[in-house]
């Protein structure tokens, strides 16, 4: 089995974990992609589903002897990266460096710079696969991140362990701006204390000023996430985001581009919620001919959302869109290498960057 096909069987499976708990901890709950732990496999980092209802059913395992077995047989070696040195640590006002930021992968420092969103709480509007709220109740992180904790918190993993890029996601608060005044702030107070690319994920704000604001304030590159596409599957799976029509996301992709430039745009497309295979190719054309790059990734079933008995996309799936999306990506000359930050920059929860 090649790699690619492993790390996308491992994504739809998840990884059950016997009598092996190593290295750094994962991310349970969230804004986004969870329920995953880094796991590095010959020589390549991935995010796995380690901690979903579907990981216990995988046939691949891991246990102390650090092998990947499927099915009981030996497949490769395996490896959890170390907890970086910077969770040891705490900030000035006291809050340990772990609860503001995380590691994701080996070298990419992630946060959801505002733990809360104006759609988490009801369920007329809530994103049906978002966890937001959980790692906030269960004491793993706060509320509000200010620009100085998170500009001490980027200074020291840059330094203390070689973090490369950082990643600033956010809540939607109930703002016209959705979010990017507060990510400049912080991005502003970041880029004065260290000098690390930065990725911003917000929805479209009201006005495309942002944008500019964005830039100036020490952001590289900007994620703006679909995560569905037809009407239908947006109506069910998030109820509140596909009141903002795809189309409005297009204008502010297209302007988005012209601030941060061709290949710096970026925005998640989540396979296996309902989309059709030709729904999710014909987007994904689309939003390269603009200059966006579209990061596909399986849908994980998180533990306690109302979608978490759900199945994950079948493999063969996924490395079907991954095989037609990256022949789009090379014929136009797209590649996560060149991104200057981000989700797709990383990869490390999709197979795509390796099709």
């Amino acid at each position: 089995m090649n790699k690619q096909r492993l790390i996308t069987e491992l994504q739809s499976y998840g990884l059950q974990l016997i009598d092996s708990e190593q290295g750094a901890s994962g991310r349970k709950g969230g804004a986004g992609p969870s329920d995953h732990k880094a796991v590095t496999i010959e020589g390549t980092t991935v995010m796995v589903p380690i901690y979903n209802e579907p990981a216990t059913r995988s046939p691949y395992t891991v246990s102390n002897q650090m092998v990947l077995k499927r099915h009981g047989e030996f497949i490769a070696s395996l490896d959890f990266p170390k907890p970086p040195q910077f969770y040891s640590l705490t900030t000035s006002d006291g809050i340990p460096y772990w609860k503001i930021a995380l590691l994701h992968s080996r070298d990419v420092l992630a946060t959801t710079v505002l733990q809360t969103c104006m759609r988490y709480s009801e369920p007329t509007t809530a994103c049906q696969f978002c966890a937001i709220g959980q790692s906030l109740e269960a004491g793993r992180t706060i509320a509000k991140k200010t620009p100085h904790q998170l500009a001490e918190v980027a200074e020291a993993a840059v330094r203390l362990d070689g973090v490369t890029q950082m990643v600033m996601t956010t809540g939607t608060p109930n703002t016209t701006d959705r979010g990017a005044a507060y990510l400049s702030e912080c991005a502003k107070a970041i880029s004065t204390k260290v000098n690390i690319p930065i990725q911003a994920q917000c929805e479209p704000p009201d006005d495309f000023i942002w944008f500019e604001r964005m830039k100036t304030a020490g952001i590289d590159t900007l994620g703006m996430h679909l995560e569905t596409i037809e009407p239908h599957v947006r109506a069910k799976i998030m109820p509140g985001k596909a009141t903002v029509p795809i189309e409005y996301y297009f204008k502010a992709f297209a302007e988005a581009v012209k601030v941060f430039g061709w290949n710096q745009v970026s925005t998640y497309i989540l396979v296996g919620l309902g989309d059709s295979l030709e729904a999710i190719l014909d987007i994904c054309d689309r939003l390269i001919s603009i200059g966006v790059y579209p990061f596909v990734v399986p849908f994980v079933p998180i533990t306690g959302t109302p979608l978490a008995q759900q199945s994950a996309p079948n493999s063969e799936l996924m490395f079907t869109i991954y095989q037609q999306v990256g022949t789009m990506l090379k014929r136009s000359g797209m590649s996560s290498a060149d991104i200057k930050a981000g989700c797709a920059k990383c990869g490390a929860c999709s197979a795509l960057s390796s099709a």
